[in-house]
């Protein structure tokens, strides 16, 4: 299962800048809760973040 943490930082994406928005399971819900937030602006930056859940790999 493919998850997309969404959060926004400052232009220079550091970590302690990160505020967190929530984790969605699509791209799309993602974005238009970026957009209906007004989190995309111009100093500061949207990303989002696509991580898999219950995944096994052996290395």
């Amino acid at each position: 299962m493919t998850l997309f943490i969404l959060y926004r930082t400052d232009v220079w994406k550091t970590k302690s800048s990160r505020i967190y928005f929530g984790i969605f399971d699509s791209r799309i819900k993602a974005v238009d809760i970026a957009k209906y937030n007004g989190l995309y602006t111009s100093d500061a930056e949207v990303v989002i973040e696509e991580v898999t859940l219950n995944q096994f790999q052996e290395g």
